[in-house]
């Protein structure tokens, strides 16, 4: 078996020669060149797996070479070296198509992984992409074009910043790079940056040490250690505190992190996508995001479509949403009547995909027979309504109302919960409450409740009830 050669490219003999003996011992054939003209003329004599180029050369330097690569030899990975701090430069060398640096002095495990994950970009994967990370469902051209990008950005290891509207399918996105990269067989962490209490941040991203503080009664990984070999996915990152901001640049600029309590860092490999639907820009301008944080993890930008810019999509998308509550409940799927069709082509869907669903996820489950309806879809002017609703009115059984009249003796209990956890709470307990009264019939429990049997299974499923 022919071993992968790699080319590397440094004016100091003594850096050549330790990165040429660590990529031996990594079973890679190498070849040196100590100028950019040497490394070009390696370049024309024969392919290369990857390359590894320091900044300062004696006739140029390797923002040179990483440009050439990029227009003659796309997928070749090539990684650059800089001086320690010097992080503008590793920006400008992974917006020009670098897919990773390392800093002087050289740390030899970094380096190793660094390069096991170049090579892995010219191994073909056998990972089940749109299962693992969500299919992007759509063939509008502007869906087409964002596909086309992920397959871009995904063979690099540069942060990306996702901006769309709420409900868009940033994570979707941020899946499908993880998932079509090196890094596919690493963990895929995702977090949600608002959802947690700014006290608990510093412990959630970096752990903590046991002891370290009151209720710290053992060491916890933080999500920096946990997406280690991966992905970190800070979505709404314009949420977090100007406080954690600086920690979080910290992390992520020296690719280490130290748990609270801690007396040393631990070193992560890690890639950073992150999303906001906030413009970033205005945040700065307004003082509630750091300019340096900005150009740490917007080094290249995708810009994922609102649903109204690709109607053409929204057929496709009910298509396999229907299918998909229908599979979930073992029910025969349902249809849109042609005005329910029509209606949804001249929606302005504010809540884009998510919206999409969740409408179409309450009139599958509302609906009389197997045909949706407009009215089904109740798009005009929404209001919340009560849970276990039919199309016609609320449920008023004697056995509902015995089961709110138990619930509302415990409405304090709202504080500190979401009003969704707590609707579910009081759903719950009317389902029970049915079915045992019922002794679990599952058609006598929908008929107290006075829904179909259909809706009874998909409510069962969604709040896993046995």
């Amino acid at each position: 078996m022919t071993k992968k050669r790699a080319l590397v490219v440094d004016d100091e003999a003594d850096i050549r020669e330790l990165l040429a003996m660590t990529l031996q011992q990594m079973n890679l054939e190498v070849d040196e060149a100590e100028t950019l003209s040497a490394a070009i003329a390696a370049l024309n004599k024969q392919p290369y797996a990857f390359c590894l180029t320091d900044m300062n050369l004696p006739d140029g330097s390797g923002m040179d070479l990483i440009s050439l690569i990029q227009n003659k030899h796309p997928n070749m990975p090539v990684a650059m070296i800089t001086a320690y701090g010097n992080t503008d430069i590793a920006v400008e060398a992974l917006k020009l198509g670098a897919f990773d640096f390392v800093t002087k002095p050289l740390e030899l495990p970094r380096l190793r992984n660094m390069v096991e994950v170049a090579l892995k970009l010219a191994t073909p994967t056998t990972v089940n992409f749109s299962k693992q990370a969500g299919k992007l469902t759509g063939d509008s051209p502007v869906m087409d074009k964002l596909r086309q990008q992920i397959s871009r950005v995904a063979r690099s290891q540069a942060p990306i910043f996702i901006h769309g509207e709420s409900g868009s399918g940033k994570e979707i996105v941020a899946r499908n790079i993880h998932y079509s990269g090196p890094k596919a067989e690493g963990p895929f962490i995702p977090v949600n940056c608002g959802a947690i209490p700014a006290e608990l941040m510093e412990s959630e991203f970096f752990g903590h040490t046991k002891g370290s503080f009151t209720g710290a009664h053992q060491d916890k990984k933080g999500l920096f250690q946990s997406a280690d070999g991966g992905t970190l996915f800070l979505d709404e990152v314009a949420d977090l505190p100007l406080a954690m901001q600086v920690k979080l640049l910290r992390g992520i600029q020296e690719k280490a992190v130290r748990p609270l309590g801690a007396e040393s860092e631990v070193a992560v490999d890690i890639r950073i996508l992150s999303a906001s639907h906030k413009d970033l820009d205005v945040e700065i301008s307004e003082g509630n995001f750091r300019e340096d944080l900005y150009y740490r993890i917007n080094v290249i930008e995708l810009q994922v479509p609102p649903l109204r810019d690709r109607r053409e999509d929204i057929a496709p998308l009910t298509d396999l949403f229907l299918k998909k509550f229908a599979a979930d409940v073992d029910a025969k799927p349902v249809a849109l009547a042609t005005d329910a069709i029509d209606t949804l082509q001249h929606y302005a869907f504010p809540g884009n995909v998510r919206e999409l669903e969740n409408t179409l996820e309450r009139a599958f489950t509302l609906c009389d027979g197997e045909i949706i309806t407009s009215a089904d879809l109740q798009l005009k002017a929404r209001k919340p309504k009560l849970i276990l609703e039919t199309a016609t009115s609320p449920v008023t059984t004697p056995a509902s109302q015995e089961a709110i009249a138990d619930t509302q003796q415990h409405q304090h209990q709202l504080n500190g919960q979401s009003i969704d956890d707590y609707l579910a709470t009081i759903e719950k307990a009317l389902l029970e409450k049915a079915l045992e009264e019922s002794r679990w019939n599952k058609t006598a429990a929908a008929e107290k409740l006075g829904i179909t049997f259909r809706q009874l299974r998909y409510k069962l499923k969604k709040l896993n009830i046995e």
